[in-house]
């Protein structure tokens, strides 16, 4: 392998190890506001995360309020799971033998990953556009459809590298 690959792949791995420690942080962050705006300042709810001003909703109704925080939470921690397992890809890939049954097994739960992050992206969307009918705007781009095209996407490439891990394991017998 190049020089140059390999480079760009070292950094690929530490811009995944950057993006999980950043979501990470983004979910605690929320999960600490959320706590603060609710047990000891509910002002807090002005300036919740990255100017997010979700106090309307707080003062029309605490529970649709924590819903959507919620999902904020769940969905940033579903990213620092995906994060994760990339980042466990490059640590468990091998050049020399690049169809790994691991690494399939890898692509596969993110893929579902993904999967699951796009429906709750769908229900929050949905809850959302509920609140807006209610008359809440609620400013958010929860990118359902990106996470289910991510999802199919990825499960394409789960089956062929399983199917890569077969053949290799074939080719290995043939030797």
């Amino acid at each position: 392998m190049e020089t140059k690959d390999k480079f760009i792949l070292n950094t690929v791995h530490v811009v995944f190890w950057v993006i999980f420690i950043g979501l990470c942080i983004k979910s605690m962050a929320l999960l600490i506001a959320l706590l603060v705006s609710l047990f000891v300042n509910p002002e807090g709810a002005r300036n919740l995360y990255s100017e997010l001003d979700l106090y309307t909703l707080y003062q029309l109704d605490t529970r649709h309020y924590v819903s959507v925080v919620s999902f904020m939470i769940v969905l940033s921690g579903l990213k620092a799971y995906i994060a994760y397992l990339v980042i466990k890809i490059f640590s468990r890939f091998d050049f020399t033998r690049p169809f790994d049954a691991n690494v399939s097994l890898l692509i596969t739960e993110i893929s579902h990953v993904a999967l699951r992050t796009g429906v709750v992206a769908l229900v929050a969307n949905g809850y959302s556009d509920w609140l807006i009918k209610k008359g809440v705007a609620v400013q958010q781009d929860w990118g359902s459809s990106e996470f289910l095209f991510l999802a199919g996407v990825l499960f394409i490439v789960a089956q062929v590298f399983k199917r890569g891990v077969e053949f290799q394991a074939e080719n290995e017998l043939t030797v």
